[in-house]
């Protein structure tokens, strides 16, 4: 298990590897360097299925574990440990993470985990190979559920992302277009999740600003709100779930009645389009002859069927999963050299082979720690910090710390310290935690700000800067200063 913390699963795991956040790709370098080195690379799969592999073996001759060390934290040993280790196991797997896309450099990061079965040509067996998600799977025509035939191409896209920016006028994030000056919020708690809260919050309380919010419970971003429309749990309305870590397609029908005034999402946007005077199929279906339409349109079996199976395996042949008949690519091979144009705007200056990305957020002696915002184990969102259950186990906002930076500081386990940076600060409870770098913090989230003494939660600290090439938070890449509240 490779993480910046030993998390419930690490404790699990037979090897656990913690690196400093953001340095995932300095890790698979040095670990490539030793397949390479130690004839660990199946030159046969390398030469059919790969598109440079001499040079990408010459551009990692001096990304050895001496080097990684140095960036990841970690001693030699472990790398070549672990290096070994996957080197011998032709069958070996990867299951990648979600945690580390949250970085500016999670792309080349990725990019480089998943150069790794390439190399052992680990792909071409049964049990081998990388996962990060199973989303392009499915394949659904999105044509009724987001009428993709009615889009305007004149219409503005905004970074959600970004919103803190958005909402206080920054002309770059606004498109060259005029202020927001209405929201309609569905399935999101932006006053709280959204990176650079303080400034987030900042532009939702505008004077000028209409907000209507969709919501189950009173959230941060509902109690900001000037309209408040009821929503159905999940067990009041027809849905289909498309899996992040399995093949499987689901539907759900409603089991219960909605109470109250409470409505669906697509109930409520159907009749704001009507209002709106806007003209759609969809308009005029339920929820159920979405999916059975939707799933026709895809050339599946009809939503009946498939509720009546529970579920339909979406998984390919083993050869397509595989990419045993290549990879989508236009030459069909899987790429060590990036074409990071093709991926994004923002792609100047990064490495075309995989390499340590050094645009992180350094630690520095002014912010001398770097922290990582991780989901807490009970809170897969915000709904749930509105659940007794879910806050009864957690207990509180803590702030994991290595026991030496803790002494370091003269702060003891469980008294109360301030962190911050150049956005805001906020004041969170210290917990001693040994398996943990030295450097590194880690806070468990996402609680509501009035978990926390003075009513600001964590993301008041991460930062809106987008993840290259295209964008996306940066919610684990953070540097901050620390110090004992007096």
């Amino acid at each position: 298990m490779v993480d910046t913390y030993q998390t419930g699963s690490a404790k699990k795991a037979d090897q656990q590897i913690l690196v400093r956040p953001g340095t995932d790709g300095a890790l698979a370098c040095a670990v490539m360097h030793v397949l390479f080195r130690d004839g660990y690379a199946d030159w046969d799969y390398l030469q059919k299925y790969t598109d440079s592999p001499r040079e990408f073996e010459a551009h990692l001759s001096e990304r050895n574990p001496v080097w990684a060390s140095k960036i990841t934290g970690l001693s030699v040993e472990e790398i070549e440990e672990f290096a070994s280790l996957y080197g011998q196991r032709k069958r070996s797997f990867i299951r990648v993470g979600y945690g580390f896309a949250r970085s500016r450099n999670a792309a080349v990061n990725l990019h480089a985990v998943s150069c790794l079965p390439a190399i052992t040509g680990a792909w071409q067996y049964q049990g081998g190979g990388a996962h990060y998600h199973s989303r392009d799977l499915y394949r659904l025509d999105p044509t009724l559920i987001q009428a993709t035939d009615h889009i305007d191409p004149n219409s503005r896209v905004l970074d959600m992302c970004r919103i803190g920016e958005i909402l206080t006028g920054n002309p770059v994030d606004l498109a060259g277009g005029p202020p927001v000056t209405g929201l309609f919020i569905q399935n999101t708690n932006p006053a709280a999740v959204a990176p650079d809260s303080n400034k987030v919050q900042r532009g939702l309380r505008r004077e000028d600003l209409f907000i209507c919010v969709q919501e189950q419970f009173m959230t941060e971003t509902a109690a900001m709100a000037d309209i408040i429309l009821p929503s159905t749990m999940f067990l009041e309305h027809d849905d289909i779930y498309t899996g992040g870590g399995h093949t499987f397609f689901q539907i759900a029908k409603k089991v219960i009645d909605a109470p109250g005034e409470c409505r669906s999402n697509h109930a409520v946007n159907n009749a704001l389009m009507k209002r709106l005077g806007a003209e759609h199929p969809a308009m005029s279906m339920s929820e159920w002859e979405v999916i059975d339409q939707t799933l026709k349109n895809s050339g599946y079996q009809d939503a009946d069927l498939i509720y009546r199976k529970r579920g339909a395996d979406m998984g390919r042949s083993f050869n397509e999963m595989h990419f045993l008949d290549g990879f989508p690519q236009t030459d069909g091979r899987f790429h060590f050299r990036a074409d990071w144009k093709r991926c994004g705007p923002m792609h100047h200056g990064m490495p075309e082979f995989p390499d340590h990305f050094d645009v992180i957020d350094n630690a520095t002696e002014a912010k001398p720690f770097r922290l990582v915002t991780a989901p807490a184990r009970n809170y897969l969102n915000t709904s749930f910090t509105e659940t007794p259950t879910s806050i009864a186990r957690e207990g509180r906002p803590t702030l994991l710390i290595h026991p030496e930076d803790g002494a370091k500081l003269g702060v003891s386990d469980g008294e109360a310290v301030r962190m911050g940076n150049e956005q805001g600060e906020i004041e969170i409870t210290l917990e001693y935690f040994s398996e943990i770098q030295k450097g590194v913090l880690v806070s468990e989230s996402i609680w509501p700000g009035h978990a926390f003494k003075g009513g600001v939660g964590i993301n008041a600290l991460t930062s809106a800067d987008p993840g290259l090439p295209n964008g996306g938070a940066v919610f684990h890449d953070t540097a901050v200063w620390l110090e004992a509240v007096k």
